[in-house]
């Protein structure tokens, strides 16, 4: 599915061309994970998607888990300056858990962890976009948002995003740090709304 969104590498706002490369798109089921497609085969859908105009790639460290990252990275590379990279995180694994994480996790000592491992896997010195996957209920939201505060003070993140919230979530985040981006699952889809969203 390809939308609009407002966000860009360099920290400020403009148009970009988005496409939802995530586990239905890359891994071809909405539950399992694994096995994924053919390598080969998703780099060329994401080299023909950059060469269309596509600048906008959403993934997340659960897809997979941590391989559609991996992909998007190495894929991505030669196009760095071209396109904006958005990844999630909020999940691990349960015991028993192989090739679907179903643990919420957004504390901010998690978030500190896994951006590290983010970092790696999309080749990035910085993600364009951050953002928590689910909202996390033993986490109250303005801890999320400090944590992912104080990883844009340190240039690790540039912007910072939520799936999922409702209304007064995200003014309660947006007043610790501004929410860019806002993603909520419609019927018709991924819909991504505008930083208006944010405005109070």
């Amino acid at each position: 599915m390809s939308r609009r969104s407002n966000i860009d590498r360099s920290g400020t706002s403009s148009e970009a061309s988005t496409i939802w490369l995530s586990r239905t798109r890359l891994h071809g089921h909405e539950l399992v994970l694994w096995p994924p497609k053919d390598k080969k085969e998703m780099t060329t859908l994401l080299h023909a998607a950059v060469k269309r105009g596509v600048t906008f790639f959403d993934t997340a460290e659960v897809y997979g888990p941590l391989a559609n990252e991996e992909l998007v990275g190495e894929a991505l590379a030669p196009f760095r300056n071209q396109v904006v990279i958005a990844t999630k995180f909020g999940w691990k694994p349960a015991p028993g858990d192989e090739v679907r994480w179903s643990l919420l996790h957004s504390r901010p000592e998690h978030i500190r962890q896994v951006v590290e491992g983010s970092l790696k896997r999309l080749r990035v010195e910085a993600i364009d976009l951050y953002y928590q996957h689910r909202m996390d209920p033993e986490v109250p939201i303005e801890d999320v948002a400090g944590a992912v505060k104080e990883l844009i003070r340190q240039g690790k993140v540039k912007h910072f995003g939520l799936s999922e919230a409702a209304a007064t979530t995200i003014r309660r985040a947006h007043a610790v740090q501004p929410v860019t981006l806002c993603k909520a699952n419609t019927r018709c889809g991924s819909e991504i709304l505008r930083r208006t969203c944010c405005r109070r």
